[in-house]
């Protein structure tokens, strides 16, 4: 269930103080979203003249206690109005049946600092402000100023019934904290000075958290080697002991900076111990000396990566579009689908595409998945280990983006069990004797070698990978190694095209949605070019796959 705020159009009330405003630029939005930010403020209240009253929750919070029992007074056809006093008189009778003398004292009663904040909290979060161009027809973004009071009015032209549709006016505060803050994050100090600011990206202690910290830096970069090492407290990330914390920051890769724009960057690094040994979580060295390797590097590794993710509502944990505690319908109308009841978290999704272009990764696309609320993007085709920095860094500016829309990203490889697809991160895979002419045979051999460390592939691609590969669900059994061509239900894909054309790639359908890039992207590389079985070796599994070479 979703609400649209949309924008205030010309017609609204003749006010020379009114102003229209966004409320997340007109993008559909789960309650948890934002509904859930309002109520531990406000509650709603519903009246028997058709009214709704906005009054603080610390008068009346054992009372409506429901998200979703909330937003059903909302859509109600009715009105809403915070007066500018929040004293004066919203009808004859309460919400329960008192006086209205009676519920003007809750509103007296609360401090005027209050107020001001049961009216802000009705903006979205600043963080949330995409950048839109000032002659956007939405008008610009100015939805996180404080607010004397403001009007939600029902726009009932073309709304929909199952979503309600409000036009915002609100009185705008000049000086505001909100809206000083606001100019801040969006100010571009280029003018002003060569210092940029580079953000450093490491992985923290489980091997799946991703860690930041900001850095000034004296001028502009264009390669990692240009940047200082940097460290941090290791005991705090469960990366080293209290007694010996400090880890070190290499920087390896370099993005521009889609939050902080200009010349400011994002830095993936790896981390290293003073004396220079790379720590536990530090699987990016391996991978660098596989890659670095010469047979490696005349092959020309080529990956693509499908990283697939879920959106959780934040306070609940339960999948964004979902009923809390219930289940939507089931699985088949939401794959790459489109409609209100399909499709949630689209705009995290298109939010995330535009950021990633920005940049620089090599995202190559997106879709809604099989799930509802879970979604799809591909990076690559990459080379090398330029595969792993491209999704590290590609997840860490999703995280960001779920953090400032108040969505939570789980990267989990079955986060509802039951009846429903897991989240995978296939990975495809290609050489340069693959794509040439005869590169099918190159790709059965490949298969053949991929077979004999089925389980050291397996115990590196992602924890908790045992509830996603079941044999269901597009997938194939843990225990079991298969291929097949345009089976989506084997270990390895290999595609029509590639059968057809005699050259291509292959599709490792195993790894989980939490493995780390590196390692899968190394163990590849490792298995299908270094790796030499003996000839016994081969023709057992040959035979046990029915694999002809």
């Amino acid at each position: 269930m979703c609400i649209s705020i949309c924008t205030a159009l010309p017609n609204g009330p003749k006010s020379a103080n009114a102003m229209p405003l966004t409320l997340f630029y007109q993008q559909t939005i789960h309650p948890q979203s934002l509904v859930e930010q309002i109520k531990q403020m406000l509650i709603v209240k519903y009246h028997a003249n058709s009214k709704l009253i906005l009054l603080p929750a610390r008068h009346i919070q054992e009372h409506f206690v429901s998200t979703y029992e909330w937003l059903r007074l909302l859509q109600l056809e009715n009105k809403a109005m915070v007066h500018r006093q929040m004293g004066q008189e919203v009808g004859n009778r309460g919400p329960m049946g008192e006086d209205s003398t009676h519920q003007q004292s809750h509103f007296q009663a609360v401090p005027s600092w209050e107020k001001r904040k049961m009216a802000q909290i009705l903006a979205p979060s600043t963080q949330w402000q995409m950048r839109l161009p000032k002659t956007s027809t939405y008008g610009s973004p100015i939805a996180t100023k404080m607010w004397n009071s403001l009007v939600l009015k029902q726009n009932k032209q073309g709304a929909a019934k199952s979503c309600g549709k409000f036009r915002v006016f609100a009185l705008q505060s000049e000086n505001s904290t909100v809206n000083r803050l606001e100019k801040l994050l969006n100010m571009d100090i280029t003018p002003y000075t060569d210092k940029i600011i580079a953000e450093y990206i490491w992985i923290g202690g489980s091997g799946i958290d991703l860690r930041s910290k900001s850095k000034t830096i004296a001028k502009p970069v264009e390669h990692p080697s240009e940047l200082p090492k940097w460290n941090y407290d290791g005991s705090s990330t469960g990366q080293a002991p209290g007694e010996d914390s400090e880890v070190i920051l290499y920087p390896q890769a370099i993005f521009k900076d889609p939050f902080r724009g200009g010349n400011n960057i994002l830095v993936i690094c790896d981390a290293y111990t003073p004396a220079g040994e790379p720590i536990p979580t530090n699987k990016r060295h391996r991978a660098a000396e596989i890659f670095s390797n010469k047979k490696v590097v005349d092959k020309v590794p080529w990956f693509g990566i499908e990283q697939e993710y879920t959106l959780l509502q934040q306070n609940v944990k339960w999948p964004l579009g979902w009923p809390v505690g219930g289940y939507p319908g089931p699985q088949g109308p939401y794959y790459c689908g489109a409609g209100a009841d399909k499709s949630f978290g689209r705009d995290i999704s298109d939010a995330h595409y535009k950021a990633c272009l920005y940049a620089g990764i090599n995202i190559g696309g997106t879709n809604g998945e099989v799930m509802p609320g879970q979604w799809e993007y591909q990076v690559g085709p990459s080379v090398g280990i330029e595969a792993g920095d491209h999704i590290w860094c590609s997840r860490y500016i999703l995280e960001r983006i779920t953090e400032q829309a108040g969505v939570v990203l789980s990267l989990d490889p079955k986060p509802i069990e039951g009846d429903w697809n897991g989240a995978g991160c296939h990975t495809n895979y290609s050489t340069k004797s693959m794509r040439e002419d005869g590169g099918y045979e190159v790709i059965k051999k490949a298969i053949l070698n991929l077979s004999l460390r089925h389980q050291e592939h397996i115990s590196a691609y992602g924890e908790g990978n045992e509830r996603r590969l079941t044999g269901k669900h597009e997938t194939a059994s843990i225990d079991t190694f298969s291929w097949g061509v345009a089976n989506r239900g084997c270990s390895i894909r290999v595609g029509r095209d590639t059968e057809k054309n005699g050259k291509g790639y292959l599709e490792d359908r195993r790894p989980a949605s939490n493995m780390d890039p590196y390692v899968v992207i190394s163990l590849l590389a490792e298995t299908t070019i270094l790796y030499e079985p003996t000839l016994e070796a081969e023709a057992l599994a040959a035979q046990k796959i029915a694999l002809k070479v």
